[in-house]
C-alpha cells in the first residue's frame, strides 16, 4: 500500500502518519489488510524531518496540480487521506486564497485519485462548520441541511458533495468525516476561529493565562485528537458495501463550554498536583460572531453505526494530552 496524507506536516497529519506507520497495514485492493510499504506526506510546510524510511516528504501546496498528481501517482493500491486546508479565520480574511486552496486543491486531490489505477479509497477531513444559519438544530445530524455561514464551511461542504458524486460515478471510493472541533492541540494558537477551544485547556495546563474571546457559556461540539485519528482510519476500513449515497458522517462529540472546560482542567490538575493558569475574559466580537453561527451539538449516530469510536470522557481527553504533550 502507498498512503498519501495531504496536510501531512500539520498536527493531525503527523498524528495520523505515526498511527498508520505503527499499525503497518490498511485494507487494499485485495479487500484484506495489505502492508503499508510507503507513505507520502504532502504539505506546504514541514516542522520535523521524516524518520521512517517508508516516508517521503513533498513540500508543495495542494493548489499545485502537477505536484499533487506526482505525489499520488497512478499505481493501484494507493490510500488517500485529505487533511490539507486553510483554516476558518484565514478563509474569512482571504476569500480568493480559500477558493484556490480548499476548492481547487480539493479538486486536484480528487482528480488525481480518479486518475489512479483501481478505485482508491479517499478519506476527507470535513468540518461541522458546514452547519449554520436557519437550518441548524439543537443536535445537528447527517440529515441536517448544510447551510454554512463561513467561507471555510462552504468549501468543506462543496468537497463533500464532490466526493459523493465522484463515488457515485465510480471514479474512486470516497468517505468524508465531518469533524467537530479537535482538542487539545499543542503549541501556539493558530488562525482558526476555534483556536480558543484548545487554548482554554492548553494554556491553563501549561500554567499560563488563556485569553478567552467567546462567552463562558458558549457551547461547542468537541472531541479528542486520538479519537479523530482512530475515526479517520476506521472510516477508511469500512467496507464500501456498508456505505450508501451519502458518504459524509459527522463524528460524535462532547458538548463543551468554557465553564465546563475550566472545571475539568481544575479537577485533572488537582489530581496530578499541577498549578493551573487562569482563563481570562478577552471578548472578541469577530470571533464570537463566527462561533455564534456554528452548531452547539451534533448527533453522530450514523458514524457510530459504522463502527467509528465515541470520544472518551472529557477528563480522559485532557489526560491523553498531558500524556502526549504535557510537562516532562
Amino acid at each position: 500500500m502507498h498512503v498519501v496524507i495531504t496536510g501531512g506536516g500539520g498536527f493531525l497529519g503527523h498524528q495520523l502518519a505515526q498511527k498508520l506507520l505503527a499499525r503497518g497495514t490498511l485494507t487494499g485492493p485485495s479487500g484484506g489488510p495489505e502492508p503499508i510499504e510507503r507513505m507520502t506526506l504532502l504539505d506546504a510546510i514541514f516542522h520535523r524531518p521524516a524518520t521512517d524510511p517508508r516516508v517521503r516528504l513533498v513540500t508543495a501546496d495542494i493548489s499545485q496540480r502537477d505536484a499533487v498528481f506526482a505525489a499520488i501517482g497512478t499505481d493501484a493500491g494507493v490510500a488517500i487521506f485529505h487533511l490539507a486546508s486553510m483554516v476558518s479565520g484565514e478563509c474569512e480574511q482571504r476569500f480568493d486564497d480559500a477558493l484556490r486552496v480548499n476548492l481547487d486543491g480539493g479538486r486536484n486531490i480528487f482528480e488525481a485519485a480518479r486518475a489512479a489505477a483501481g478505485r482508491p479509497r479517499v478519506v476527507f477531513a470535513s468540518s461541522i462548520a458546514g452547519y449554520g444559519g436557519e437550518a441548524m438544530q439543537e443536535y445537528n445530524s447527517d440529515r441536517t441541511k448544510l447551510t454554512p455561514q463561513t467561507t471555510y464551511g462552504m468549501t468543506k461542504v462543496v468537497c463533500e458533495l464532490l466526493i459523493n458524486d465522484h463515488s457515485r460515478k465510480g471514479h474512486f471510493d470516497g468517505r468524508s468525516a465531518r469533524l467537530p472541533t479537535v482538542i487539545i492541540r499543542p503549541g501556539a494558537p493558530n488562525a482558526a476561529a476555534s483556536s480558543w477551544a484548545s487554548g482554554m485547556f492548553r494554556e491553563p495546563l501549561n500554567g499560563v493565562p488563556c485569553l478567552l474571546p467567546v462567552r463562558r457559556d458558549q457551547c461547542h461540539p468537541m472531541t479528542g485528537y486520538r479519537t479523530v485519528i482512530d475515526s479517520l482510519i476506521a472510516l477508511h476500513e469500512v467496507p464500501e458495501s456498508n456505505l450508501r449515497d451519502d458518504r459524509a458522517f459527522v463524528l460524535p462529540a462532547h458538548r463543551v463550554t468554557p465553564q465546563l472546560a475550566e472545571s475539568v482542567v481544575r479537577e485533572v490538575a488537582q489530581a496530578r498536583g499541577l498549578k493551573v493558569g487562569p482563563i481570562v475574559d478577552a471578548f472578541d466580537a469577530r470571533i464570537q460572531g463566527l462561533v455564534s453561527n456554528w452548531p452547539v451539538a451534533v448527533d453522530g449516530v450514523r458514524a457510530v453505526a459504522l463502527g467509528l469510536p465515541q470520544p472518551p470522557p472529557l477528563r480522559e481527553i485532557v489526560g491523553q494530552y498531558l500524556e502526549d504533550f504535557g510537562p516532562r
